[in-house]
Order: structure tokens, then C-alpha cells, then sequence
């Protein structure tokens, strides 16, 4: 049978299932592993977040909105509680689940960004848990022994049991146990393994969970296109790279169009007109805090430099491979003769100081072609030279020694480590005084849209302050300041 996911009556067999309407649905953000891997991010305590009961139904069709791309699904071992409870122990906590049964953790991304990790419109809509089609008796299960299995159109994408978990199950249902009282039919989502992506109208997911010979059978969940537009005052659709890549496991590079610009003439000049320091802020409250190349110094103090990232890696010296890799038409050379107009060449040295990694003759070259600018974790022969020709190089030091002293050129266009961050060909390099901010280009065009909102706000609070208004309640701002900003704004808009 198919259940429509768009209706309330999916979400009432759902819960006639569970035994009676759950009173909540709690989701676990990673449980596994293998998919704290995939993520790079593996946390220290479980982390949760809430997702309505409407959203459970028995499988069917889920509604991708109109508008929206990027349905992503995650395959969970799902727990149902049975009874009461509030600060269970670990040891008597699996006593208080009553079925195990198999779900799907549903999610549009192309409207994560309005919601700051709450998850509430992305993997809150209707039909968005489908759970089932049959319970297991937890009584009668190994908790550490509970196989996933999880097919695309029939292909296997996710397999893994719960011998992997960085939290067991009997942990998780105890430390929820802390926070809030537990009721029965309350449905916990305990994470997905790797392999979760995404599927698109006219494919179909499946999700089984097994243990000790009993089997939940396949929870199947397809998708259709909605046809209704989200109206104005909703958050619409932002179906980025970056997202994509998070709901697929995908590069980022993947989701990219080579031929459409990250950075146009007139994004550039907004860029310069805010401050590194409120860009590198708003990337710490998306999650991003290493994002500054640190300890460098510039050559043109004063000036902005803006563009997109190309890499040049150098490796430590070794005299045979100096000789097949330092001399000729190296990676040093390839990499500036390669730049374009509104690029940044940036060099991993790997904060080697003891010789120059460019001298003036590559300076030149990269203000001849154009280039917004140079940075170095390393050295710089020729320092005033350098300052001279004016492209803005950020650097350690100087230093009079030649490349091969410590430094073979390498590697050209890799993801590369320079001043103590990450950088990838086609990231946005901010720099100025205060020091140089690395940006993913997928959000580069909302940090700008939120860094202008910001620093609107400083300087409107900066203003009522030398106008003689005490700080309380304006800073930060409460509900009666927001207003008068928030009119302010508006009449000059």
C-alpha cells in the first residue's frame, strides 16, 4: 500500500503504528563512525535536534517543494519508547525501549540555510520520517548486534551496525533521558551511516533493519515534485554547491559550473567593503572558525586583496628530487605563468622561513597577468622589490636565501595548507590589514549579504551611542532598538 506523505492521515497510521500519537521525534546529527569520517567532524557528545510527529508517515511519496532540488536521505535504526522514564541509567536504559524499527531521516537542503542547523524546514515537512513497515521487540535484541541496510533503485548505498556506533543505543536513550522525560511512543532517530545522498523524483529508497534472524522488511519512500510555490515571506530555495555537496557527500567542485563566475566586479567591491573581521565571525557562526591564513605580514599595508584561489605546494627539500622537480619549467613557474585576472596565488611553504619561496621576477610576473595577489606561509627574497611592484604579497618574512635551500616546487592546483588553515583552488581570498580570511565560494554571496546586515548594525549602534544612549538593550540590540533599525534601514532602502 501506499501512504501519501502529504497528508495527516500518513502521519495517523504512522502513530497507530507506534502504538499512539509520539509526543516527539528527537534525531541524532552523527551516530556512526564511518559518517563521522565521511564529515571530518566527530563529536564529543551525542547532538540532537527535534522533528515534528507530523513529519512520520509509513513510507510512500514524499513531497520535494517546487522550487527545491536537493532531497537528501539518510537511513536510521529507529527506537520507540515504551515506557516512561527521566534520568535512566545506561544500564536500564535499553529496558525502556519497547520496538526497534527502520526510518528514513528525509531533508530538503535547498532551505537548510534559513534555519542555522534547527532542521525545522529542511527535515520537518510532512512524510519527512517514514518509519517502519514492521516493529521489533527491543526485549529480544542485541543492541550492539542491529544491522542498516539502506538501496537506491536497488543499488546498496548504506550498510553498517550498531558494533560501530560512537554512542550505543542504550547511551543515547539515557542521556535524552537527562534532558527531558521520555513517554511512550517517543521515536528516536539514531543516526545515519556513510553513504547517505540524495534521490530524486522517480527514484525510489529503501531501508531494512535486521538483527538476530527478524527482519523490519523494506521501508520504501519515493518522491514526486511539488507544483506549489513557496510564497514570498518563506525562505526560499538556495540549492548552492555547498549544499549539495553535504547532502550528497560529493566535492564541493562536483556541484560547481566551471563557465559561471564566482566573482563578479561588482561582488568584489562589496567584498572590499567589509571588514575581514566580520566575515571571519560569520563564517565561525556557520561552524567554520579555521578560516584565517595567520601570522603573515603585508607588503602593501592598507590596500584589499580579493580573488580566487590557485595553489602552489612546495615539499622539503631533497637534493634528488630538486634535480628532476627545481630546475626547468617547475611547478613555481607553471603555477604563476597559469594565473588569470582576479587571482590569488597562495603557496603552502609549510610555514618554512629559512628561504624565499618568490622573489620579484614571479611578483612581476603575477601583477603582469593580472593577479589580485600573492600569499606565503614562507619567505620572500627581494622584499623591496617586491613592495615595489606593488601586487599585494602577504608573507613571513624576508629572507636573501634561493627556493632550493629548503623548498622542491611541487604540486599545482591541489588543496593545499598555508598559515595554519585549509585552502582549495577556487576558495574567495579576502586580505587586508587585520590578516587574511579563506571563504568556500558556495556561501560567498550570503556572507557578504549577512557581513552588510552586520555592519550596518554596528554602525547604526556606534551612532546612538555618540548620540548618548546608554548601551543596555541597544547593544546588543532588543526588540524596541531592532524596530528603529529595522525602519531605519527601510526608509533608506
Amino acid at each position: 500500500m501506499t501512504h501519501s506523505t502529504t497528508s495527516a492521515g500518513a502521519a495517523r497510521a504512522a502513530w497507530d503504528l507506534l502504538g499512539g500519537r509520539p509526543g516527539k521525534v528527537v534525531a541524532m546529527h552523527i551516530g556512526y563512525a564511518a559518517r563521522a569520517a565521511q564529515k571530518d567532524r566527530t563529536p564529543e557528545a551525542p547532538g540532537y535536534f527535534l522533528k515534528p510527529a507530523t513529519s512520520l508517515s509509513l513510507g510512500g511519496d514524499v513531497e520535494l517543494p517546487a522550487g527545491c532540488e536537493i532531497l537528501g536521505f539518510e537511513g536510521e535504526i529507529a527506537l520507540v519508547v515504551g515506557r516512561e522514564v527521566r534520568r535512566v541509567s545506561p544500564e536500564e536504559a535499553w529496558a525502556a525501549v519497547a520496538w526497534v524499527t527502520a526510518a528514513n531521516d528525509l531533508g530538503v537542503f535547498d532551505l537548510r540555510w534559513a534555519d542555522k542547523g534547527a532542521n525545522v524546514r529542511s527535515k520537518g515537512g510532512d512524510g519527512f520520517t517514514p518509519v517502519g513497515p514492521a516493529l521489533l521487540p527491543a526485549a529480544e535484541l542485541d543492541p550492539t548486534a542491529i544491522e542498516i541496510r539502506v538501496w537506491r533503485d536497488g543499488e546498496l548505498v548504506q550498510a553498517d551496525d550498531t558494533s560501530t556506533l560512537l554512542f550505543p543505543l542504550a547511551q543515547i536513550v539515557s542521556d535524552l533521558s537527562q534532558l527531558m522525560t521520555l513517554e511512550p511512543g517517543d521515536v528516536i532517530l539514531t543516526g545515519t551511516p556513510a553513504g547517505a545522498s540524495t534521490f530524486a523524483p522517480g527514484q525510489t529508497i529503501e531501508v531494512e533493519v535486521s538483527s538476530n534472524g527478524r527482519s523490519t522488511g523494506r521501508l520504501v519512500t519515493g518522491a514526486v515534485q511539488g507544483t506549489e510555490a513557496l510564497p514570498a515571506f518563506s525562505a526560499q530555495p538556495r540549492p548552492t554547491p555547498e549544499q549539495w555537496a553535504d547532502a550528497s557527500g560529493r566535492p564541493v567542485a562536483d556541484f560547481q559550473d566551471p563557465a559561471a563566475p564566482v566573482l563578479d566586479d561588482a561582488l568584489v567591491a562589496r567584498i572590499e567593503r567589509v571588514a575581514t573581521a566580520t566575515l571571519s565571525s560569520l563564517l565561525r557562526k556557520r561552524g567554520i572558525a579555521n578560516a584565517t591564513i595567520d601570522g603573515l605580514h603585508p607588503s602593501q599595508p592598507g590596500t584589499r586583496m580579493t580573488g580566487l584561489a590557485r595553489t602552489l605546494r612546495y615539499v622539503p627539500n631533497r637534493e634528488d628530487l630538486f634535480r628532476t622537480h627545481g630546475g626547468g619549467y617547475n611547478a613555481q613557474k607553471r603555477a604563476v605563468d597559469g594565473l588569470h585576472a582576479g587571482e590569488v596565488l597562495v603557496m603552502d611553504a609549510r610555514g618554512e622561513t629559512r628561504s624565499g619561496t618568490l622573489g620579484d621576477i614571479i611578483a612581476l610576473r603575477a601583477r603582469t597577468l593580472g593577479a589580485a595577489g600573492i600569499v606565503t606561509d614562507g619567505g620572500v627574497r627581494d622584499l623591496a622589490a617586491v613592495t615595489e611592484i606593488g601586487i599585494p604579497t602577504y608573507h613571513s618574512g624576508a629572507h636573501p636565501s634561493v627556493l632550493g635551500r629548503w623548498h622542491v616546487p611541487w604540486g599545482v592546483d591541489e588543496t593545499i595548507a598555508c598559515g595554519g588553515t585549509t585552502v582549495q583552488p577556487g576558495d574567495v581570498i579576502v586580505g587586508d590589514d587585520d590578516g587574511i580570511v579563506v571563504i568556500p565560494p558556495g556561501i560567498v554571496r550570503e556572507l557578504v549579504d549577512e557581513a552588510e546586515v552586520q555592519e550596518a548594525e554596528e554602525a547604526f549602534i556606534a551612532r546612538m551611542v555618540e548620540e548618548g544612549h546608554p548601551v543596555d538593550g541597544l547593544f546588543p540590540m532588543d526588540a524596541t532598538w531592532r524596530a528603529r533599525f529595522d525602519a531605519e534601514r527601510q526608509e533608506r532602502a
